[in-house]
């Protein structure tokens, strides 16, 4: 008999919870199999299985936040039984599930030797929602030439192999459902859903936990912390309506769906080019703080989805084409949209946009996503009245709006980004530049 234990995923980090189990007492498991989905403060996960045998008792049930380490299930292998030992701070931080690496150097000095089978047998390092999408496009993981650290196979790995097979054409990004908001019942809350706290009649109270824990320490810690200045400026944004229509129109883009978000991208990067400290980072030291200028962009979008508000980055952003950008930025939002953003793509971001405009807002005044410096938010883009040679016409019409640490940047360099991203927004052709 085997215990399997909850990993920690490659992130550090120190809980999850456990969303749904894929196996009930009895059913038969080969290794690699879905045990469960875990919610950790980042992600929806699958838990594969490090043994192979019968499903013996799920020892923790669905709905449960529980500590890294702690015994999940046990497997039936035809080995002799062995009482779990109490899991301690020292095997949480070693419990590390094979091909997610660990997010730094493993404090336990032991290892998990019933975690082995999962590398021999399966043979190709990938996380689970990585096998999960091969699976959906019809790839074969033992074809495909892993781009990441140590050979692990990735999610571009995946797409780019299924691209040259002639599978991955005309997918479409799902659309959001018409229910915008949703009351989770008291007498039966779902299963992946924090379960209300009865407090009386007329109220209740939801335990704050996974992602919504995560943001509103993170806003916290930003908010109270970097020193917030905000800025804006309305835009006449009908070239970049224009360049959009014809994107949406170019062959090249038949593929890939195309919005303003696209250009505010472009326009971001180009900007940050020319005003780097907007792209720079406050670090505090024992030796005394110190700005890390970054020559790179990891570009941010906010993305609210059904599990909260998320931010993925698109790591080097401004080494991509136009059409790279584009495709970045829609599986950006795909993978979002279904809860399955790795833990790695929500880090080391440098600098966010959020589209609020979505929203129907025309203007705000964000929070700095903690490690940056910078966050541009993208209002609605609506026909108004607007002064054109002396004339007042229709035109569309933005606002752009920013916040910034003002220990990084200036009233001057902050000033000049935002004047920078509403020119592009005015006049895309600058980006031919």
């Amino acid at each position: 008999m085997q215990t399997f234990n909850l990993p920690d995923v490659g992130e550090g980090l120190t809980e999850a919870e456990i969303v749904q189990w894929r196996v009930a007492p009895g059913d038969t498991v080969a290794v690699n199999d879905v045990l469960c989905e875990i919610e950790t403060a980042k992600s929806l996960v699958e838990l594969p299985s490090p043994f192979a045998g019968t499903v013996g008792d799920l020892l923790v049930g669905e709905g449960t936040t529980i500590d890294v380490g702690t015994p999940i299930i046990t497997v039936d292998d035809g080995s002799a039984p062995a009482a779990p030992a109490a899991p301690t701070p020292e095997d949480a931080g070693g419990s590390v599930l094979v091909g997610y690496g660990t997010g730094g150097e493993v404090r336990s000095r032991r290892r998990k030797p019933a975690q082995a089978p999962v590398t021999q047998s399966v043979g190709v390092i990938a996380k689970p929602p990585i096998r999960k999408l091969a699976r959906d496009l019809g790839v074969n993981l033992a074809e495909v030439r892993g781009s990441g650290e140590a050979g692990e196979v990735t999610r571009a790995d995946v797409i780019g192999h299924a691209e040259q097979a002639s599978v991955f054409r005309n997918i479409q990004t799902p659309e959001w459902g018409e229910q915008r908001e949703e009351t989770i019942p008291v007498a039966a809350p779902a299963a992946s859903a924090p379960a209300p706290l009865v407090v009386g009649d007329r109220e209740e109270a939801i335990p704050v936990r996974g992602v919504r824990k995560v943001t509103s320490a993170a806003m916290v810690r930003s908010a109270y912390s970097a020193p917030h200045v905000t800025v804006w400026k309305d835009v006449d944004a009908s070239r970049t309506m224009e360049l959009v229509k014809r994107l949406k129109a170019s062959p090249d883009f038949a593929d890939i769906k195309v919005s303003p978000l696209l250009i505010m991208a472009r326009a971001v990067i180009w900007a940050a080019r020319r005003t780097p400290m907007v792209n720079a980072a406050w670090v505090d030291a024992e030796d005394g703080a110190s700005i890390l200028v970054r020559n790179y962009v990891n570009l941010g979008i906010a993305a609210a989805t059904p599990r909260g508000l998320i931010v993925p980055n698109i790591k080097d952003a401004q080494s991509l084409s136009m059409r790279e950008l584009a495709k970045a930025l829609e599986k950006l939002t795909l993978t979002a949209r279904e809860g399955k953003t790795a833990p790695a793509d929500q880090q080391n971001g440098t600098i966010t946009i959020t589209n609020i405009g979505v929203f129907g807002m025309d203007a705000g005044t964000p929070i700095i996503n903690p490690g940056e410096a910078g966050i541009v938010a993208l209002g609605s883009i609506t026909q108004k009245p607007w002064v054109v040679d002396g004339e007042v016409r229709p035109r569309w019409v933005t606002t752009v709006s920013g916040s910034f640490d003002h220990r990084v940047i200036d009233g001057d360099g902050m000033s000049r980004f935002i004047a920078d991203v509403a020119s592009i927004l005015e006049e895309p052709a600058l980006l031919l530049d």
